[in-house]
């Protein structure tokens, strides 16, 4: 059995697969930001304790540091909270290593209504947005613990600059043993005619699953896309399912301006223009709850969103 599908946890999950990789790798490093008990790379420093290094509360300082160990030959994993892997740190990740052309990882986690607890303050909706903006950085959101594990053993390969949206706590497994994944291309779950759901991350493919479920019910056929990777866009996978349907709702947790809908409505308006509509943050910012509340009072339901598809049908 794989060792992803033993981990209770996504947090797990992910430093589980950077430690894998770094049994195969002498160059792997991982950095945090004294974080290391919330996103459990104690255990990757227990390991490897002369290739971990805590930068302490500076994660700008962090992302910097991560360069010039790049500059130096070596390959740098990096975490924090999603909010300050992205708004904190952005200047030094655009300029020290996009612009300079140095390859590192970043793993942002409990992005958007998973940071629950921690609040308002902690939930990035505009991580996706600020990472799409940078040229050749690969953005990820898998839905599930395997496809997290894989897709993060993937990005040492592509030798690219990485963002990885990933919860912390709790873990699902969607996919079975062997499931072939790949960066740059979804997964179709379902295959319907009437309406595509394309959703990023468990929360939103959970919701789309659901609405699929709901809708069928109801004699309106969906398609189901887990777009895990964000950033390539599988343009091809896209096209061809607005094509099928002739109707697209993106479901992201995030915002929209900048985010995954906006820019697959960007790329169908210019391909194929289809009628559309986008679960996602509106203009607001985030708050204290837990994860069923958040989805309420966000609006984050297969019920909301089988809604949603049936008046875009109409």
């Amino acid at each position: 059995m794989s060792a992803a599908l033993d981990y209770k946890n996504y947090r797990e999950v992910v430093v589980g697969a950077v430690e894998s990789l770094a049994r195969e790798h002498s160059d792997i490093v991982f950095l945090d930001s004294d974080l290391s008990s919330c996103i459990t790379s104690t255990s990757f420093e227990k390991e490897f304790p002369d290739r971990f290094i805590n930068c302490g509360i500076a994660e700008a300082n962090m992302a910097a540091v991560a360069a010039g160990m790049s500059a130096a030959g070596l390959t740098p994993f990096i975490h924090s909270f999603g909010c300050f892997a992205s708004r904190r740190m952005y200047d030094q990740v655009f300029l020290s290593i996009a612009y300079a052309k140095r390859c590192v990882h970043i793993i942002g986690s409990d992005p958007g209504i998973t940071a629950q607890y921690n609040g308002g303050t902690h939930m990035p909706f505009e991580d996706i947005a600020l990472y799409r903006q940078i040229p050749n950085f690969i953005v990820l959101e898998p839905s599930d613990g395997l496809s997290l594990y894989e897709l993060t053993k993937q990005v040492y390969s592509k030798k690219q600059n990485s963002y990885i949206r990933t919860p912390r706590k709790g873990v699902f497994y969607r996919y079975d043993e062997g499931t072939k994944f790949e960066i740059g291309k979804g997964i179709e779950l379902r295959d319907g005619s009437d309406v595509a759901l394309i959703a990023t991350g468990q929360v939103m493919v959970d919701n789309a699953l659901e609405a699929y479920d709901i809708l069928k019910k109801d004699g309106i056929n969906a398609t189901v896309i887990d777009l895990h990777t964000i950033k390539p866009l599988d343009e091809d996978l896209i096209l061809k399912v607005a094509k099928r349907t002739g109707h697209v709702i993106v479901c992201e947790n995030g915002r929209y301006a900048g985010g995954v809908g906006e820019g697959i409505a960007a790329f169908l308006a210019k391909n194929y223009p289809v009628k559309m509509d986008f679960m996602c943050v509106k203009e607001r910012f985030g708050e204290v709850g837990n994860l069923a509340y958040l989805k309420e009072a966000f609006g984050f339901t297969g019920t909301n969103l089988a809604e949603m598809a049936k008046e875009l049908i109409k």
